[in-house]
């Protein structure tokens, strides 16, 4: 009699500990939840920039940020959208106005992204991989003209409570998104007038204050 009601002592005991140790789990996890911040980024200072290229020369211009936003977690990037407004895109190099607007209008017809009937990209990070300090290894899924794909790239985010400066560089192949104007991967004999597949953007964000 005597050890039965240790026993039942022991397991009243036991269930409070239980209880208070699980109370304690829920309680943290709702705290780390709730300190996950979505930051806006600044689409005035911030800029995409592109580049494309031929076998001997190449091009490059801007893309204006539409919205976009990274998620942090106490300091560290755990996530983060993007949309481009692909109506805005641009060429900063061609001097002669009527060349360079002549580029753009070619950009923007469907040779190339087709803005009439896409005006936007975006971008959704999937995956956040932590490297070192502030350098960050991300997947995503790339959508243009209304194509996704998931892309690979690293980045370099510099976090201050819920600031942040991020800087990357991503590389695609225009053709995975139907892109295929004077590629060599599906034409022949273009010479002078063949156009890498690869295009680069560099990316430079930074946060709303």
């Amino acid at each position: 009699m005597y050890f039965c009601f240790i026993n039942q002592k022991n397991n009243i005991m036991f269930k409070k500990i239980f209880i208070l140790i699980l109370s304690v789990i829920t309680l943290t996890s709702f705290t780390i939840l709730t300190h996950q911040d979505h930051v806006k980024v600044n689409t005035e200072t911030s800029t995409v920039k592109w580049t494309g290229s031929k076998v001997t020369s190449s091009h490059e211009g801007d893309i204006k940020i539409k919205s976009g936003k990274l998620i942090l977690d106490h300091g560290r990037l755990v996530g983060g959208q993007f949309e481009i407004d692909m109506t805005t895109i641009v060429n900063t190099d061609i001097e002669d106005k009527e060349s360079r607007l002549n580029l753009e209008g070619h950009l923007k017809n469907k040779d190339f992204f087709n803005v009439n009937e896409h005006k936007t990209a975006s971008l959704m990070i999937t995956t956040v991989k932590l490297i070192e300090e502030s350098s960050y290894e991300l997947q995503a899924d790339l959508t243009i003209k209304g194509i996704t794909h998931e892309i690979k790239f690293n980045a370099d985010v510099e976090i201050k409570g819920t600031a942040f400066l991020a800087i990357a560089k991503i590389k695609i192949d225009r053709t995975k998104w139907e892109i295929k104007y004077n590629s060599g991967s599906f034409f022949d004999g273009l010479g002078d007038y063949l156009i890498l597949d690869e295009i680069e953007f560099d990316v430079f964000l930074l946060s709303e204050k």
